[in-house]
C-alpha cells in the first residue's frame, strides 16, 4: 500500500479554534485525530473532541506548542500517520517540516524546501521575480549600512517602509516620511526583527498611497496541478494584522483578477509548491498590484474562500498530502455569492485593541442559514494569557455583498459575549460605514476613520442594560450560595459587547 494513502490518524499540533476546526474535517474523513495541548488548555473544547489527547507541556509556547521534538516523539508513540500544523507556531518552521519527514511521517503542508524559499521576504521576492510578477519597487537585498539605505531611500523615494526579511505580522516593519528619520528607523526595525524573528536582516520598499492588501488562495497538488481559489480583501486591519476579511473583492475585474490569479499560480510553480498556499499582493490606488509575499501554509481567514467555492481547504490540504491529484481544474471553479469573515478577539478598541483577557461569563454564538462561526471556548471558560486573544471567527455568506454584510451585522447583533471587552462592537462600526458600505477603503481605515468616541454612545446606551444584567444573575447567584460560604459574581466584573 502506497504510504500516503494509509492515513488513518493525524496530529493536529496547534490549540484553539483551528485545531478544533482541522479535527471536525479529519472526522468526515474517518481519520481519528490526536490533540496536543499545553497546561492552560487542558479542559479545551478541541481537547475533548480528539480522539486522543497528550499534555505536551506549561502554558507557554515555547515550552509546549514549539516543542517540535516532543510533537515527533508523541506521533511514533501513538501511530500517528500526519501532522497538521494548522497556522502559527511550528505551520512555517522549515526545519520541524524536515524533522517529520525524516521521522516517516507526513507534514500535511509543503516542502521544507518551499518554505525555505518563500519564508524570507528576499528570497521570495527574487524567486517570483523569476516569472516576471510586479514587484514594488525597493532595494534588491539586505541593508545593514546607513549610507547605503540612505541612497536606496533617495532612489526609491518617501515615503517608504523598512521592513525585516524574516518578517511578519507588522513586526520589525518601520514608516519612514523623510531622510532625517531613515537612521532611527532603521535601527528600530533591525532589533525589532532580531527580537521576533533571530533575523536583524532588513531591507527597503515604496510605501504606496492608499494600499488595499488582497490575497489569492492556491491549491497545488504533488502532480504539477495548481489553482487559484480567488481572492480576499484584507484591507481592514490594526497593527498590520487583519480584522475583517472578504471574497471576493468589491474591486477586482474578472480580467485583474485572472492576471492575480495567473502571478499567485507562476509564484506557486516558482517554488514547486504543494498543499494550501496563499500570495499577497498590495493593490494601488490606481489598481496596479504588487507581490508582497507568500504564506506556506492555511491562513486565518480561510473559511471566506471556502463559502464561494464550496470546497473544504483542511480536506483538500490532507488529499494532498495522500499524494491524490486535485479533483477539479480552474475552469471547474466558480465564484458563488460572497462572504465577509471578522475576527472577535478578547481586545479593547477603546484602548488601542489591548489585549483584555478574562472570564466568558456569558458566551452566546449566532446561528441561522449561512452564519458560521469557528470557535474553541464555551460559557465558563477563561482567555488564556499566553496566546493570540482571538476567541472565534464569525463568517457569513450571502447571495451578494449587500445580502453578507446585512447578514454579519445581525449576526454581531446576536452574538452576546459578557466578561471581557472584544472587537465586536469595532467590527460593526466598519461593517455600517460608508467607506467600506461603498468598497471605497483601504489599509489606512483605521487611522482615517477611526476613534474610540465613535464607539462612546453605544457603549453608554448599554452601560444600564449591563449593569441591570449583572444585578439579575449576581443577585440569583447570592440565593443560590446563601450559606455556602462561596463568594457572588461582583457587577464589577461585567461587561457587554453586544452592540445593536
Amino acid at each position: 500500500m502506497n504510504f500516503y494513502n494509509k492515513m488513518k490518524k493525524i496530529l493536529v499540533a496547534n490549540r484553539g479554534e483551528i485545531a478544533l476546526r482541522i479535527m471536525r474535517s479529519a472526522r468526515e474523513m474517518g481519520i481519528k485525530t490526536v490533540a496536543i495541548f499545553s497546561e492552560a488548555d487542558r479542559n479545551a473544547l478541541f481537547v475533548r473532541y480528539a480522539d486522543e489527547a497528550v499534555c505536551v507541556g506549561p502554558p507557554p509556547s515555547a515550552q509546549s506548542y514549539l516543542q517540535g521534538d516532543k510533537i515527533i516523539a508523541i506521533c511514533k508513540e501513538l501511530g500517528v500517520d500526519g501532522i497538521h500544523p494548522g497556522y502559527g507556531f511550528l505551520s512555517e518552521n522549515a526545519d520541524f517540516a524536515r524533522k517529520v519527514k525524516k521521522a516517516g511521517i507526513t507534514f500535511i503542508g509543503p516542502s521544507a524546501e518551499s518554505m525555505d524559499l518563500m519564508g524570507d521576504k528576499l528570497s521570495a521576492k527574487a524567486t517570483a521575480k523569476k516569472y516576471k510578477v510586479p514587484m514594488i519597487p525597493g532595494s534588491e537585498g539586505a541593508i545593514s549600512d546607513l549610507k547605503e539605505a540612505v541612497k536606496v531611500a533617495k532612489e526609491v523615494g518617501f515615503p517608504l517602509l523598512i521592513k525585516a526579511s524574516a518578517g511578519g505580522g507588522g513586526k520589525g516593519m518601520r514608516l519612514v516620511e523623510k531622510e532625517s528619520e531613515i537612521e532611527e528607523q532603521m535601527k528600530m526595525a533591525i532589533s525589532e526583527a532580531i527580537s521576533a524573528f533571530g533575523n536583524g536582516a532588513v531591507f527597503i520598499e515604496k510605501y504606496a498611497s492608499r494600499p488595499r492588501h488582497i490575497e489569492i488562495q492556491l491549491l497545488a497538488d504533488n502532480h504539477g496541478n495548481c489553482v487559484y481559489l480567488f481572492e480576499r480583501e484584507c484591507s481592514i486591519q490594526r497593527r498590520h494584522q487583519k480584522l475583517i476579511e472578504e471574497a471576493p473583492s468589491s474591486v477586482l475585474s474578472p480580467e485583474l483578477r485572472a492576471k492575480m490569479g495567473k502571478c499567485a499560480v507562476d509564484v506557486a510553480k516558482a517554488c514547486n509548491y504543494s498543499g494550501a498556499g496563499t500570495v499577497e499582493f498590495l493593490l494601488d490606488a490606481d489598481l496596479n498590484f504588487y507581490f508582497l509575499e507568500m504564506n506556506t501554509r492555511l491562513q486565518v481567514e480561510h473559511p471566506v474562500s471556502e463559502l464561494i467555492t464550496g470546497l473544504d481547504l483542511v480536506k483538500e490540504q490532507i488529499k494532498v498530502a495522500r499524494n491524490e491529484k486535485l479533483s477539479f481544474t480552474q475552469e471547474d471553479l466558480k465564484i458563488n455569492g460572497h462572504a465577509l469573515e471578522v475576527r472577535v478577539c478578547a481586545e479593547d478598541p477603546m484602548n488601542n485593541f489591548l489585549p483584555d483577557i478574562g472570564k466568558l461569563v456569558v458566551y452566546k454564538t449566532p446561528s441561522g442559514p449561512g452564519v458560521r462561526v469557528d470557535d474553541g471556548f464555551e460559557e465558563g471558560m477563561d482567555i488564556p494569557i499566553y496566546y493570540d486573544p482571538m476567541i472565534s471567527k464569525l463568517i457569513v455568506h450571502g447571495k451578494d455583498r449587500t445580502e453578507a454584510i446585512e447578514k454579519m451585522l445581525r449576526a454581531i447583533d446576536d452574538y452576546t459575549i459578557i466578561g471581557v471587552e472584544t472587537t465586536l462592537d469595532f467590527c460593526k462600526f466598519v461593517l455600517k460605514h460608508e467607506a467600506f458600505v461603498s468598497g471605497n477603503f483601504d489599509t489606512g481605515f483605521i487611522a482615517k476613520y477611526f476613534t474610540p468616541e465613535v464607539l462612546n454612545v453605544k457603549n453608554e446606551e448599554y452601560a444600564e442594560l449591563a449593569a441591570i444584567a449583572g444585578s439579575i444573575i449576581f443577585e440569583g447567584n447570592k440565593t443560590k450560595q446563601a450559606g455556602s460560604g462561596e463568594n457572588p459574581v461582583k457587577k464589577s466584573q461585567w461587561k457587554t459587547n453586544r452592540l445593536n
